[in-house]
């Protein structure tokens, strides 16, 4: 119902948020840290819950999704709503004990994903840029819940985050372009497999590189990377796009997977590359 391993996954960017904003080991609070993941889980948890009741009979469908919960009739709507509802009121309330800000951008996070992204999904490719929102907001959340405040280093984590969605989800319209389209699913920019389509991608992706090695300039406060970092960030930006490229020749869904998981390994090797080298230097 929660989608666990995707839920885990932005947990993941949260707390690598969160050890970005700490100047040392000894400011980090383990209760904090508790009360984040669990509160982070939730709000992921309450979105995932909120889009299959809203696409379940979209969902029932496509191959991909036909077996969730909701679509496949285990769990009913009236069920899935409680569980929702719950986990909202209780995500809200645990990122409230960490701080309001916390709490206020996790609900932005899961209103902009269930009221405007998902309904959005089957009427304009938009939608991803539009999904890119609530997906980018994990990242720099840990560094608002570890200082409290929204400045220029957690408005950088947060582009990182937002240009990284784009060829990763043009990567996963493209391999499940078919499904998509039996859910009546619109997720490419041009709505379509083809050279723009791949084009944007590598243009995206050019665009994640650059933002992902902008802190080693020294411009953006305390979010700073040391050149043996940014060099390391810089070729996992390569293999990304790399494999942005062969999509482009090839135009074919096995490039197109490999691509998406490339870029599941970039966004976890970056944050990693980043708190090694915070800690380190």
């Amino acid at each position: 119902m929660t989608k666990a391993g995707l839920a885990m996954s932005v947990v993941f960017s949260t707390i690598a948020g969160y050890f970005l904003a700490v100047n040392d080991w000894s400011e980090v609070n383990y209760v904090t840290l508790i009360l984040l993941a669990v509160g982070g889980y939730c709000m992921v948890g309450a979105s995932n819950v909120y889009n299959q009741i809203i696409e379940k009979d979209l969902d029932a469908k496509m191959d991909r999704t036909k077996n969730r919960p909701v679509a496949s009739g285990r769990v009913s709507p009236k069920t899935a709503l409680t569980m929702a509802v719950v986990l909202t009121i209780l995500g809200v309330a645990i990122l409230y004990v960490v701080n309001p800000k916390t709490a206020m951008f996790g609900a932005i996070s899961i209103f902009l994903y269930t009221s405007v992204y998902t309904p959005l999904k089957t009427v304009t490719p938009l939608s991803v840029f539009v999904g890119a929102i609530p997906g980018a907001i994990p990242f720099m959340l840990g560094w608002v819940a570890a200082t409290g405040e929204f400045g220029i280093e957690a408005g950088m984590l947060f582009i990182i985050q937002f240009f990284w969605q784009f060829p990763h989800f043009w990567a996963i319209g493209w391999f499940l372009y078919d499904d998509y389209k039996k859910g009546g699913f619109s997720m490419l920019p041009t709505g379509k497999r083809d050279t723009k389509t791949a084009l944007q991608i590598i243009l995206y992706t050019i665009w994640l590189i650059l933002v992902s090695i902008f802190p080693a300039f020294g411009l953006t406060g305390r979010l700073f990377l040391t050149p043996i970092a940014a060099v390391l960030v810089l070729l996992c930006g390569l293999w990304m796009l790399y494999a942005a490229v062969q999509l482009y020749k090839t135009r074919t869904a096995k490039a197109a997977r490999s691509l998406m998981l490339v870029s599941v390994s970039y966004i976890s090797l970056i944050q990693i590359i980043y708190i090694v080298d915070k800690f380190i230097r």
